[in-house]
């Protein structure tokens, strides 16, 4: 088998872009595959075209031998845009490789050790405004879900830290209050906080018994980890915006984290979360999968949890069937909360090429948000 044609498919969604990476052979059997880097696929797709030439003719089943060659072969290693476009690639391959042998990739990955994995939704509401996101969580608490998740909350695009740290412990007590001690709380304060405003909300959260608090700091500075990590009893959780198992290293070694917020369409694909997560292992950390990328991301993050032992949750923003519903027309099972493990080949979804081609590419900017006195802050 040989690999005869990479294509990418940015579609638009009706408020942000996906990009698809499709990988055909010449034996009929195709891949599909996600690049991450949200608001910046163009400059994905530009390292996709320079992939083409080294892909073509090559062999899909030499699955680490070609992600070595797209890692390493340009010279500079795959960081950003082109570790998005590496990880497209390499979660098309192994969807490729599970059709050719006629099993879910999760086999391929040493065979499932549970028989669902636990999600987590994206709770709605004004985040400034407490009684909205209470009805949010309560909502999904019926749905069946077992767990909510809200982040820092803003108003009309400024964020200024203190207040904002101020509403999130209102938020934490009321959100706790409603939906009783059954339910978990993951807190997203998304790189927006310096290391004293972070410890500030973090001490203040310990009380409501938090599953995680993520990203409490920026990701430019893993090192920050081992003033924060110390000074707090809340479990932390990082490394959505890491493309490589380097720059986990420090988190890792160091066990400054307890969740491995590994995103597969950005870090380098399966291949390279497989190596994190056994790395994470022996550390004693859990796997928290970013995924709010889809359903293309969902299944390939559902294969790999399904696989590893030291799973924690995996990040759903909606059930499946709610997201491109006509790009995707197959997508997973859910029940009470849960992924099921699929039965079909591959990653077990199928991805409609012309309906894509219906939803084509619309330039977007993601909110950008600025402090009270104008200056620009993490959104």
């Amino acid at each position: 088998m040989r690999i005869t044609n990479v294509e990418c498919f940015p579609v638009w969604s009706g408020g942000r872009n996906y990009l698809f990476v499709a990988v055909d052979t010449d034996e009929g059997i195709s891949g599909i595959g996600k690049a991450g880097l949200t608001s910046r696929e163009l400059a994905v797709a530009g390292a996709i075209d320079h992939f083409k030439p080294l892909l073509i003719g090559q062999d899909p089943g030499r699955i680490e031998h070609l992600w070595q060659t797209l890692s390493r072969g340009g010279f500079f290693p795959a960081e950003g845009a082109v570790a998005a476009a590496l990880s497209a690639v390499d979660i098309a391959l192994w969807d490729i490789k599970g059709k050719a042998l006629g099993v879910p990739v999760y086999e391929l990955l040493g065979g499932r050790v549970r028989d669902s994995v636990v999600c987590y939704p994206h709770n709605a509401g004004r985040s400034d405004d407490v009684a909205s996101l209470v009805e949010s969580c309560l909502e999904t608490k019926e749905a069946g879900w077992k767990f909510v998740r809200w982040g820092l909350p803003e108003a009309n695009d400024i964020l200024e830290p203190l207040a904002a740290v101020r509403g999130a412990i209102r938020q934490f007590e009321a959100i706790r209050t409603a939906v009783g001690e059954e339910i978990e709380l993951l807190f997203d304060m998304h790189t927006r906080l310096d290391l004293s405003d972070a410890l500030r909300l973090c001490r203040a959260a310990e009380p409501y018994r938090p599953y995680f608090i993520e990203d409490p700091l920026r990701a430019e500075n893993p090192d920050s980890f081992k003033t924060l990590r110390p000074r707090t009893s809340v479990p932390l959780a990082a490394g959505e915006q890491f493309t490589s198992k380097w720059q986990f290293r420090q988190l890792i070694e160091n066990e400054w984290i307890d969740y491995a917020r590994i995103d597969l369409c950005l870090v380098g694909g399966i291949t390279e979360a497989k190596k994190i997560a056994g790395w994470c292992e022996t550390h004693y950390i859990k796997l928290a999968l970013h995924n709010p990328l889809g359903p293309i991301s969902s299944a390939a993050c559902l294969h790999l949890n399904l696989a590893c032992s030291n799973f924690g949750v995996q990040e759903q923003p909606r059930k499946p069937g709610q997201v491109l519903p006509d790009v995707v027309p197959v997508q997973g099972a859910w029940e009470d909360g849960s992924l099921l493990p699929p039965t079909r080949p591959g990653l077990g979804v199928e991805f409609d090429r012309e309906a894509a081609r219906r939803h084509p590419f619309q330039m977007t900017e993601p909110p950008h948000l600025r402090r009270t006195d104008g200056s620009f802050t993490n959104w």
